[in-house]
């Protein structure tokens, strides 16, 4: 059987652990660089991604669920195979309204995931 050990380029999901991110909320980093990272974050049904803004732009998938998502004081709802852009300094935010997934892409880092 193939093992990816600590390699960077070849990851396993299953080998990372899931991090604690808020009342419902878990992540996994999945892969990074300086200029680029993919975050799996999993949500229970109302969990809040509370509004907020960074200089990183971003694009998230939903891989399951349904997400009542606001960008810019516009708010839709959004199900599995959907996806969403924000700009950098946009305020976001997200509520769960059925139990899912969503995949994160930022550019460039979000270092304070690191720390």
């Amino acid at each position: 059987m193939e093992t990816f050990g600590n390699s960077k380029e070849f990851i396993k999901g299953s080998e990372l652990k899931w991090e604690v991110a808020g009342d419902g909320l878990k992540r996994k980093i999945m892969g990074y660089d300086d200029k680029i990272m993919l975050v799996k974050v999993h949500f229970e049904i109302g969990a809040v991604g509370q509004l907020h803004e960074h200089y990183h732009s971003q694009v998230t998938y939903v891989e399951s669920g349904s997400f009542d998502v606001t960008i810019d004081g516009v708010t839709k709802t959004l199900k599995g195979g959907d996806c969403f852009y924000i700009p950098p300094h946009a305020m976001h935010g997200a509520i769960c309204t059925e139990a899912g997934v969503l995949i994160d892409v930022f550019s460039p880092i979000r270092e304070d995931f690191m720390q």
